[in-house]
């Protein structure tokens, strides 16, 4: 039987690739969408020596046409995805009152538009199976409560990530395909209450949630 194919967008060193361990681990081949192909031939083989089939796909998430290149790799190479995991952002420290159009254009195109170009490319084969996942990794920043002026660019792209995913889980759920978004409302570190890996068993019990449980997001803090 074929394996069932998760593909994580914005793959790295921690959450991305603990994401990638945990649906791995459950039997899926796993589809690494990142940047860098070095980092992803790293992690690939971190994922095969686990006895995971892995591949990488190289692509930057900020230009549309190079992501649609890269599902169509992954659907000619692996299969169409049953599940995607975004989780590509920018996170860097910038004064709000000398945050350059260029940058905070680009930090929302990482983090939303990439999102969005995305789910496009594989709501279609799940429409058409009546079934699939859609899970986004969202942060504190969107809430009120945490507006750091350094992260003004991140907040406004975890803020608009939110927003995706309740609009299209309303467009989506009736075709039978969860979308859900989890908001890490802390600092990501190993052997932490936020380790990398506790917070993929979140991805994946939204992933395996009975239809009538859905949550549309899962606020870990």
């Amino acid at each position: 039987m074929p394996h069932q194919v998760c593909v994580v967008v914005g793959a790295g060193a921690g959450l991305g690739l603990s994401i990638a361990q945990r649906f791995g681990k459950e039997g899926y081949a796993i589809a690494l969408i990142a940047r860098r192909p070095e980092a992803l031939a790293e992690y690939a083989s971190t994922l095969m020596q686990a006895g995971v089939t892995a591949k990488g796909f190289s692509a930057d998430v900020a230009d549309a046409q190079s992501l649609i290149h890269a599902f169509g790799q992954i659907q000619s190479q692996m299969g169409n995805p049953s599940v995607l995991v975004y989780n590509a952002a920018v996170m860097q420290e910038a004064d709000p009152l000398t945050l350059t159009e260029e940058t905070l254009v680009h930090d929302f195109k990482v983090g939303v538009t990439g999102a969005l170009t995305a789910i496009q490319q594989v709501v279609p084969n799940m429409r058409a199976q009546n079934q699939g996942t859609i899970l986004l990794t969202g942060g504190a920043l969107a809430f009120d409560e945490y507006s750091p002026p350094p992260y003004l660019s991140l907040a406004i792209a975890k803020t608009s990530t939110r927003k995706l995913c309740f609009t299209l889980a309303n467009v989506l759920e009736p075709s039978n395909i969860h979308v859900a978004t989890v908001t890490v409302c802390g600092t990501i570190a190993p052997n932490t209450h936020f380790d990398p890996d506790r917070i993929a068993d979140v991805y994946w019990q939204l992933h395996t949630q009975m239809r009538s449980d859905w949550q549309r997001e899962y606020v870990y803090k």
